[in-house]
């Protein structure tokens, strides 16, 4: 069994939201969906490699890569959906540069810890939550 742990960048993360009164995580959430990266030339390309995120309203696509136990995460998210860019940039920052074994450790309920269950709707704490599980089921696949 896996034994759960939040990975040091995903923590730092949390604690910015929960070290924040209520109404200004929002607008932390907004700064994080302008610092999503752009995906690699490769997924650019060939946008068939990645998987669209269902519980997501908006189109959410994200493709994972596992070279040498070390995973990189690749997502797109629209600018007109800036909750929902904000929780894909936290999760690429947060999970790119991991080991296989320390994202398949991120706590599923990592979505709701941050402190945003009040200001966000359910649904897109929903979408969040299926980002990292279909990130954790690529990495199961690709290891």
């Amino acid at each position: 069994m896996t034994q759960t742990r939040v990975p040091d960048t995903l923590a730092e993360f949390r604690d910015q939201f929960l070290e924040l009164p209520e109404p200004e995580r929002l607008q932390l959430l907004l700064e994080f969906a302008n610092e999503l990266p752009p995906v690699s030339e490769e997924v650019a390309n060939h946008p068939e490699m990645c998987e669209r995120v269902a519980e997501c309203q908006s189109p959410v696509y994200i493709y994972v890569e596992v070279n040498d136990d070390i995973v990189t995460m690749h997502a797109t998210a629209p600018p007109e959906a800036p909750t929902t860019r904000g929780f894909a940039s936290i999760l690429v920052q947060g999970v790119t540069g991991l080991s296989a074994d320390e994202v398949l450790a991120i706590p599923d309920d990592f979505p709701q810890s941050i402190g945003l269950t009040r200001a966000v709707s359910p649904l897109r704490i929903g979408g969040m939550t299926g980002m990292l599980m279909r990130v954790k089921k690529q990495v199961r696949q690709k290891r």
